[in-house]
């Protein structure tokens, strides 16, 4: 998929509209608790600030369905005006009159921050009128918010016509790129990890990674529902007994396509996710009925340390159990240290993949984490997304 760059277009002195993630959370007083996203987008401002563009950023702020000022961006603003050491002005809303006399009134090498696209609803509709007033603000516009690159939303795609030049900025070109390269030209063996509570969320990932990697490792809750379609009881482990046929179904297919399938031998059981009392360590065969599995046990986590050993690709997404809990993060840690001793390519995507992965203190050690959740998991299991297909030449 063949995508502009920011860096292919000349930005002097044009309003260049940026399409940032700035979506970050919040406490009970408006204080950004986590500025990873702002810092993510740093590059892309800093460039289009340096070639002289006039920078307007957009983005949204949770969810809201009318104006909420728990919801405004003015703490990613003030918060954006430190780490550059300019200061960044705020818009009141992000279309209209007034919107557009401050865009007009830019000077090269200023930023104004555009309020709340959730404000409207016209921006989750991709309503094409409100996606014109967006686009009127530009000469010029990029995406670099791939983590909202899987809705088609007036920002994100619905624009793009209305504009005379569209290209990705460095984060979102980045991500394409990793994920693009771990799907179309891995370096073999290519391994997949995955974990999180439930097989529907993964599903369209694993089939698609069926015809792509030679090992696919399976933790946390969704190894139960594969598990259980083995005909091995877990207990009061997390199981979707819809979907018994279905895990049947993909083993079946891994095997005949010979790709290596790892699911736990062994695992932390405990009454449940909050209830460490009592917590034991029992083989897969050997799971109380009154208990239920909420890691990956020792046994496994050598298991899967060592299927991911000389692999010239890892992609992971999904921890092992409930590592919020210490009592059931082991698991998740022992995988994580085995990704980040790799010396093959590692991507790391995913909200609760990442949060384990920075619990662990081994960020650092992998080749690429990912900013985004849906979008990295509908990119890998083969979806188009209508943000990035929106930038393609």
């Amino acid at each position: 998929m063949a995508i502009r760059s920011i860096s292919d277009l000349d930005l002097k002195g044009k309003r260049v509209l940026i399409r940032v993630d700035f979506n970050v959370p919040l406490d009970e007083n408006g204080t950004i608790t986590d500025d990873g996203r702002i810092r993510a987008a740093l590059p892309t401002i800093q460039h289009a600030l340096g070639k002289g563009g006039r920078v307007i950023l957009m983005s949204h702020l949770g969810r809201p369905k009318k104006p909420d000022r728990k919801l405004s961006l003015i703490p990613a603003a003030r918060r954006l005006s430190e780490l550059l050491g300019a200061s960044v002005n705020m818009a009141p809303d992000c279309i209209g009159e007034s919107v557009k006399a401050m865009v007009d009134s830019l000077k090269p090498g200023e930023v104004l921050m555009l309020e709340n696209l959730r404000f409207h609803p016209e921006e989750e509709k991709n309503d094409p009128e409100f996606a014109k007033s967006l686009a009127g603000l530009a000469d010029v516009y990029i995406n670099d918010a791939f983590a909202t690159a899987h809705r088609a939303h007036a920002s994100t795609a619905g624009l793009c016509p209305y504009v005379k030049e569209s290209a990705a900025g460095f984060l979102m070109e980045k991500e394409v790129k990793y994920i693009t390269q771990a799907l179309e030209s891995p370096s073999r063996p290519f391994a997949a990890v995955l974990g999180g509570a439930k097989v529907s969320d993964k599903l369209e990932l694993v089939e698609n990674l069926l015809g792509r990697a030679d090992k696919i490792v399976v933790g946390g809750g969704m190894a139960f529902t594969f598990i259980k379609a083995l005909g091995q009881e877990v207990g009061k482990s997390l199981v979707e007994g819809e979907l018994l046929d279905t895990a049947r179904s993909v083993m079946e297919k891994a095997r005949n396509k010979g790709v290596k399938f790892y699911l736990p031998v062994d695992c932390v059981c405990a009454p449940g996710p909050k209830e460490t009392s009592g917590a034991v360590v029992k083989t897969i065969q050997e799971i109380p009925a009154d208990l239920m599995g909420l890691d990956i046990g020792p046994a496994s986590s050598r298991l899967f340390s060592e299927a991911l050993e000389g692999c010239g690709t890892i992609v992971w997404n999904g921890p092992m159990g409930v590592f919020e809990n210490r009592e059931f993060a082991s698991g998740t840690t022992a995988v994580a240290q085995a990704i980040a001793s790799s010396p093959g390519l590692t991507i790391v995507g995913g909200g609760d993949t990442d949060a384990a992965l920075h619990a662990s203190g081994l960020a650092d050690k992998v080749s690429f984490v990912s900013t985004a959740g849906g979008a990295f998991l509908e990119m890998l299991g083969g979806r188009v997304l209508p943000g990035v297909a929106a930038l393609e030449k």
